[in-house]
Order: structure tokens, then sequence, then C-alpha cells
């Protein structure tokens, strides 16, 4: 009996590991074709197609840096990538702190208020969104597009922030204040240091989407690019040039795949932090 569970165990775990293994090839595979696409020249894949390079070559990948301007593009995205993560990760904290460790009227009403935001698609609030931006003097603004992404994607973090900060003991806060500690030193120096797994989790989170936003950033800046437009931009205007976009997609994806790679535990565990009791 104890023969036929272990074959049988053995039996899913193959089937199982080998399901797995296919989903991942299926995935790879994609960024290895266009790696393998952006090592040819145009007239070698002209002439072979999308097969594997015979001759690889930078050429397109120092032409789409320099010639296409991506090295400019990438600045925008970084800068406001940068503003964005930094205004979510100081709103999230500090509004998730509260809500989850104070006491004040009209709690529980502010937090679901601030979650309608996690509901409305941007698609809906483009034409008053706009008007704002114009308002506030954010068109053609890196800046003003780090605020808007900042804005855009808080109810998410607060949302987290508040699920985490909720998981934890509130002795801890109260046992501070009792000692003399100010609630700003509470958070400081108690619930900042305990919160900075979840806060990992939502900076990588909301630096996957900031980077690779196309529709806010067409919205704001009109007169320039972050790097996601100007490759999005490439399939008009250098469209039959396939190995120069190929190029210009993986310059583009390189960040993001880092990002995921040296972050991707951390991604994973965090995903279940707001699924805690709140």
């Amino acid at each position: 009996m104890r023969h036929s569970n272990k074959g049988s165990d053995r039996f899913l775990l193959w089937s199982v590991s080998i399901v797995m293994m296919l989903l991942a090839l299926s995935t790879i595979y994609p960024i290895i074709f266009t790696f393998g696409t952006a090592l040819k020249s145009t007239r070698e894949f002209i002439r072979r197609g999308f097969s594997w390079p015979l001759s690889p070559t930078l050429e397109k990948f120092t032409t789409a840096w320099t010639t296409i301007q991506l090295d400019k593009y990438f600045i925008n995205s970084l800068i406001t990538t940068v503003t964005g993560v930094a205004i979510v990760l100081i709103v999230s904290s500090l509004a998730g702190f509260a809500l989850a460790q104070l006491r004040f009227p009209f709690r529980r009403t502010i937090f679901v208020f601030l979650l309608t935001g996690l509901m409305i698609p941007v698609q809906v609030v483009m034409v008053p969104l706009f008007q704002i931006i114009v308002n506030l003097g954010f068109l053609n603004s890196r800046l003003g597009l780090g605020i808007l992404y900042g804005a855009f994607f808080s109810p998410f973090g607060i949302y987290l922030m508040t699920s985490y900060y909720s998981a934890l003991p509130k002795e801890l806060s109260e046992a501070a204040h009792v000692d003399g500690a100010s609630t700003f030193q509470i958070y400081r120096l108690i619930m900042l240091p305990l919160g900075r797994p979840a806060l990992i989790t939502l900076g990588i989170l909301t630096t996957l989407s900031c980077w690779n936003d196309v529709l806010l950033s067409l919205l704001v800046l009109q007169e320039d690019r972050t790097l996601m437009v100007g490759i999005a931009s490439l399939r008009g205007e250098y469209g039959a040039d396939i190995p120069l976009v190929a190029a210009a997609v993986i310059i583009g994806a390189a960040p993001v795949i880092a990002v995921f790679l040296a972050f991707q535990r951390k991604i994973l565990g965090g995903i279940m932090v707001g699924s805690v009791k709140g």
C-alpha cells in the first residue's frame, strides 16, 4: 500500500513539474526570440527571418539608444517612476499606520472612501483628469506625471499597508505611548521598521506599474515621451525595421526583468500581505 502511494506521489510530482516547466518555457521563449531578433542586422532579418542570428551584432541596440533617443526617454521614465514610488510609499505608510493603529472619528468611512479609487478605471475620468492636470500646471511636466502616479497608485498602497499594520499587535504602540513616545515617534521608530516587508513589496509593484504605464504618460507628456511610449511609437515610425523595434523592447524590458529577478521572493511573499486579517 505504501509503495503504491509513493508511486502515485512521484507521478503527481513529475506531472506537475513537467507542466510548470512547459509554462516557464512558454514565458521565457518570447524573450529569447526577441533578443535573437534584436541581434540581427536588417539584411540578415530579411534573408533569414526569425531564425537565430549567424552574425550577432549590437548595432540595433546602439541605434535605439542614441539615434531614437531612448536614452532620453529612459531618464524620463526613471524620474517619473522614482517620484511616483516615493509618494506612494510615504502616503501609504502614513495612512496605513493611522487607519490601522489610531482611533479617530469616521476612520472606517475614510478607509472605504479611499478604496473606491481601486474601483474607478482611469479611462472613466480622462476628461476631468486632463482639466485638473492643466489647471495644476502638470502638463508636459515629468514631476507632474510622477505626482499623478502617486495619486493613482496610492489607494492600493493604503489598502496594503492598512491590512499589514492591522495584523500587528496594538500593544506595541500602546506600550510606547505609555513610555512617553509621540504618535510620530511610534510610527518612525516602531511601525515603519516593522512594515518594511510590506513596503518593499509595495515599492516593487508600484515600480513595475509606473515603468510600464503608457496611458497616463500620453495624457501628461504631450511634448515628450517616457520609455514605453517611445517604444510604442516605433511601430509606426520604424515598423519595417523589426530588429530595431526588438532591440528597443529588450531595452525597455531589461529594468523590469532585473527588478523581478532581484526581488522575486519578496514579490511572491508579499502577495499575501494584503489578505491578512484587517
